[in-house]
């Protein structure tokens, strides 16, 4: 097996290499832009779409500023890891997801200036504004956990993660190797992207383990920071339902925080005793990691970040608390909801209503209710289709046709499978895909 390169935060480049880069818009000497998009992944770039497709936006003139290559559809790194995707069919290069007429400049963003209109970048190059979008997601500290890199790069460690599409594939491979002995799949304290793929992952080996008949000789525990299963009561107590049937073991409250990839052992810190709480040893045949997730630290330092680092928005409205030209979706916000693709596809239409109101001097009235997604596989041919608004609120699309959602159906795999990557690459990048409302734009006025 080949060896993994050295992990990197997936949004940085080389700044040489990112100007060289033939496909970008050529970057003027003081570029100014009516809006200014940080971020082309999920969240900017379909907030630059359906913004490019607005007939409320008169003056067409955006620009994205992001330096990297590749954009990824990060939901199929599940897809990846559990053998039902290639990496190739999860990611496209980025020159050929930025909507056409927007401009694109490979700029490494190093902090904001509010009172300016103006974003800083690392190549020395300030970029003003009218308005402002901020959606350069979050980041996957890898370092936030002792060893873990290590054993990432390690062919021999059994140790993997999906949520990299450096480390994707070697899930796949090392779920297919392991026949007996102990498997730990974690999920850490905090707030992270897709709350659920730590278990998705999880399932989809059991899944395989069966289908390749060394399901018995193989002890299988989810150790996660969290206290149960999942955020959402009434998908949290189906879960552990389907746990305990399984026979998974729960290790609750239990934060991963150090890898030994060549003695097998990983090192939890028991949080339900406080700052003081033990540590505890586990040893591990086969080890899934999921790192611990945090806000950029140019955006956490920055003058448009609340305490916790996040970009300081109203909840409802996605519009920065204190600067009124400035809006934040997606991972980078402070919106107390799941941090998901599906929740993307319900405050992008809010934010652009909200966007085009303030340019046209009016108070924003556009409502985002918290909606968001988790389609969660439980296994081949199975999935359950977690949906949900703010306060842990099931918001179910489907449940006038199935009943409720927390049982798994095959059909709702096949949407995850199947649709989902289809949508995503046909329509959500073009702004033309509007989650439960499908290709109907929502009415999002309170």
């Amino acid at each position: 097996m080949v060896a993994i390169p050295a992990l990197r935060p997936l949004a940085r480049v080389p700044a040489k290499a990112a100007l060289a880069r033939t496909f970008a818009t050529a970057i003027p000497g003081k570029p100014h832009h009516h809006v200014v998009i940080v971020g082309a992944g999920s969240a900017g770039i379909s907030a630059a779409a359906q913004l490019q497709r607005s007939l409320g936006l008169e003056k067409k003139d955006i620009a994205i500023l992001d330096p990297a290559r590749t954009h990824h559809y990060q939901p199929g790194w599940t897809l990846v890891g559990s053998g039902l995707k290639s990496l190739s069919e999860v990611q496209r290069p980025l020159s050929h997801i930025i909507p056409e007429g927007v401009k694109h400049y490979p700029l490494r963003v190093s902090t904001f200036d509010p009172e300016n209109n103006a974003v800083k970048t690392a190549e020395g190059v300030d970029v003003s504004y009218d308005y402002l979008i901020v959606a350069p997601g979050l980041e996957t500290n890898f370092a936030g956990v002792s060893g873990l890199q290590e054993a990432l790069q390690d062919p021999t460690s059994h140790v993997s993660s999906i949520y990299s599409e450096k480390t994707a594939e070697k899930v796949w491979s090392d779920i297919q190797a392991f026949k007996k002995g102990p498997a730990i799949f974690t999920q850490p304290a905090g707030v992270i992207k897709c709350a659920g793929a730590p278990q998705k992952i999880m399932w989809m080996a059991l899944s395989q383990w069966k289908r390749d008949g060394v399901r018995d000789d193989i002890d299988i525990t989810f150790a996660t920071g969290a206290a149960g299963m999942f955020a959402v009561p009434k998908y949290s107590q189906a879960l552990e339902n389907l746990r305990k049937e399984r026979n998974v073991e729960g290790l609750f409250q239990h934060n991963l925080i150090a890898v030994d990839g060549k003695k097998k052992v990983a090192t939890f810190k028991n949080l339900a005793q406080g700052a003081e709480g033990a540590t505890v040893e586990r040893e591990f045949g086969l080890l899934h990691v999921v790192p611990p997730q945090k806000p950029w630290d140019w955006v956490a330092k920055s003058k448009i970040a609340d305490s916790a680092g996040w970009v300081d928005v109203d909840k409802s409205t996605t519009q920065h608390n204190k600067f009124k030209n400035i809006f934040s979706v997606g991972d980078a916000s402070s919106l107390p909801n799941s941090k998901t693709a599906a929740a993307i596809t319900a405050q992008v239409p809010v934010m652009i209503d909200n966007l085009l109101a303030t340019i046209a001097g009016k108070q924003p009235k556009a409502v985002y209710d918290g909606y968001a997604s988790c389609p969660l596989l439980t296994g081949h041919n199975e999935l359950m289709l977690c949906e949900f608004k703010y306060g842990g609120v099931p918001k179910e699309t489907f449940d006038g046709i199935f009943g409720g959602q927390e049982t798994p159906r095959a059909a709702f795999y096949y949407l995850k499978k199947h649709v989902f990557p289809y949508v995503y690459w046909n329509h959500f990048v073009n702004g033309t895909w509007y989650g439960p409302n499908h290709f109907i734009r929502p009415d999002s006025q309170e």
